[in-house]
Order: C-alpha cells, then structure tokens, then sequence
C-alpha cells in the first residue's frame, strides 16, 4: 500500500517545483492595440507629392512618442503599399521625408447617470474620504489617437519639395455598465481585430 502511495506522491511534489512568471507592463494588451489601429488608420493610403521612382528615405529623428516603433513602421508600410521606393540611408535617398508626431497616445472618457465617484475634504489636514459611485448607468469609452505629419526636402541640395498635412486616426471600444452591475459591449480588444463592432449588441 505504501508503494502506490509514494508513486502517486513523487509526481505531484516535482510538479508542486514548477512556477510562471507573469510581466506587467505600463500599458495592457487593449490599450497597445488601440494605439497601433489609431496609428494604422492615421496613415490609410498615404502618398507623397513627388514621383513614385524617387527613393525616399523616413527620418524619424524627431519621432517621439510612445510605441513610436510601431507608428514609424506603419508609416514606411503605407508609403510602400503606394509605391513609393524606400531608401535604407540618407545617402541612398533622393528625397527625405522628416516625420513627427503630434499624438500617440489612448484617452478614456467615462459618462454616469448617477452620483459619481467622488473625493471629499474631511479637515483642515487634506485628509479626505472616497464615496463610492452610486449610478444607475455608466458608459466607457477608450480611445486610441494618432496624429502625424511631415516635410519632404530633396536629399542633395535640401530644396524643399512638400508637405504633409497632420494625419489623424482613432479607433474606439465602448462598454457599458447598468446598476453597477450588469455590463456589456466590447471589454477589450483581440489581436487582429480590425472591426470593434456594435458595442449594445455585444454581451
């Protein structure tokens, strides 16, 4: 009898060693996923006003935003996607195109039929009290924004050869919440995901 015992017990000790480590990064997966479709969106079919057999080179020396990788590459696809030829260097180029970023970022924005969440001052010492929401419906909206522009200047001799009017892109998830309890429509958004539907539909 004590042999069964053991054999069972030997496997379930070794597994008790085994151990996962989990990362938290500063952002979710849904919210790096609405950055990149705001930032897809932002550069739907973008073209440049100089001839398609020019090489153009993508400076993005001044390119500062979070997941800025992200965005420069979606930029150098877009262009490619319109037949544009892309230059590996400055000194393969014939023209320069500098890029910049005016957004890169997520907001939320959250609406309450209801008392909202509040913070009150309880004396002279900014000791305050937290009072809980007390809503009959609330509605959260999170929101990916990209804007971006640009110049062009001819790589030799630094003439310049055009501008790029801001392009801006959004990409939105809605859910809802009734009697702080009952919620629905789209709580995060999957990989791939290009289409975040209709939000009063999704339970």
């Amino acid at each position: 009898m004590v042999k069964p015992v053991l054999a069972l017990a030997v496997p379930l000790l070794l597994a008790a060693c085994a151990s996962t480590t989990e990362t938290y990064p500063g952002r979710t997966a849904t919210e790096q996923l609405l950055v990149a479709r705001a930032a897809d969106d932002a550069v739907d079919g973008l073209t440049l006003p100089v001839p398609k057999t020019a090489r153009v080179f993508i400076d993005d020396a001044y390119f500062r935003a979070e997941n800025a990788p992200y965005a420069v590459s979606a930029i150098r696809e877009s262009l490619s996607k319109g037949g544009h030829a892309l230059a590996r260097t400055r000194e393969e180029a014939d023209v320069i195109f500098e890029i910049r970023a005016g957004a890169l970022a997520m907001e939320q924005m959250r609406r309450v039929f209801g008392v909202p969440e509040m913070r009150i001052p309880i004396n002279d010492s900014f000791n305050v009290v937290s009072l809980p929401e007390l809503s009959v419906y609330s509605r959260r909206d999170r929101v990916g924004v990209a804007e971006f522009s640009g110049f062009l200047y001819d790589a030799r001799t630094g003439a310049p050869l055009g501008v790029v009017d801001p392009m801006t892109g959004q990409f939105r998830i809605r859910s809802h919440k009734l009697f702080m309890i009952f919620a629905w429509g789209q709580q995060r958004l999957d990989p791939g995901e290009r289409d975040p539907g209709d939000s009063w539909r999704e339970f």
